[in-house]
């Protein structure tokens, strides 16, 4: 009798363990979402559905200015990652068996592999040196550490895309003697193209997303939306955290369903 293929649903309590985690993820998500909605001040006292603090949160200075400040941020800093990382993976996919190969993806990943707090605190022993040195105390020390923790997020899908790509029409240009250039313009970067932007968006919202990085390197007066949701926690919990946390779920979410579509294959 041929051995059956591996089938996790035959496990058993697999189906009851993957219900749980699903649980344990998304309940919180679904109360945050919820309580968006509640026309009280108090938090977990339901006062009636309203959309009072959607309309609070949009007027806020405070909360807007942290927006804009993320925004820029998640831009530059996903442009500048995705840029880096669409290089590296032409280059570690279009030369095989080079030295120092291990080595490069080993740094190209070492933002994943390293926990991000011991990262932070890296970063911050550098940057604090070149503050006192330079003076310069602006957003460009943000987007250099936002930059560098985004590579590896925008490399993998662009990567992975390389790896698949049939290189029958890469061959064909150079044998009609077109030059690299030509033939990365006309025929790789198109068929790269979802990737690159899947790529992006995955830097994008991580960038946007993050906030151990941005509490520990930034400067006064540049809060991201992240660490300015921390510091009202610290100081007044009301049902407007809820709708600016619910805010940034929507476009996280948008952001990486947008990329899944891009990268799927197609049947």
């Amino acid at each position: 009798m041929a051995d059956r293929p591996f089938d996790i649903r035959r496990l058993p309590g697999a189906t009851t363990l993957a219900i749980a985690c699903f649980v344990i993820l998304y309940i919180p998500m679904v109360i945050l979402v919820g309580n968006s909605f509640n026309n009280g001040r108090v938090i977990g006292q339901w006062e009636g559905l309203s959309l009072h603090w959607y309309g609070q949160a949009l007027q806020n200075r405070a909360f807007l200015a942290a927006a804009k400040t993320s925004l820029v941020l998640a831009t530059l800093a996903a442009l500048i990652a995705t840029v880096t990382a669409t290089m590296a993976a032409l280059a570690t996919t279009r030369t095989r068996g080079f030295k120092g190969e291990g080595a490069i993806h080993i740094t190209l990943n070492q933002p994943i592999m390293v926990p991000e707090i011991v990262l932070a605190i890296a970063l911050l022993i550098i940057i604090a040196q070149i503050k006192q040195a330079t003076g310069y105390t602006g957003l460009g020390y943000l987007i250099v550490a936002h930059s560098a923790f985004c590579i590896p997020f925008a490399y993998m899908p662009i990567r992975a895309r390389l790896e698949g790509m049939d290189l029958t029409l890469e061959t064909a240009a150079a044998d009609l003697y077109a030059s690299r250039f030509y033939t990365f313009r006309k025929v790789t970067l198109p068929l790269m193209a979802p990737a690159i932007l899947a790529g992006f968006m995955l830097a994008f919202v991580i960038s946007l997303d993050d906030v151990v990085i941005s509490e520990f390197l930034k400067s006064p007066g540049q809060d991201t939306l992240p660490t300015y949701l921390l510091g009202e926690l610290r100081r007044n919990l009301t049902s407007e955290i809820y709708a600016i946390s619910s805010l940034l779920l929507l476009v996280s979410v948008l952001i990486v369903a947008g990329s899944w579509l891009l990268t799927r294959k197609k049947t």
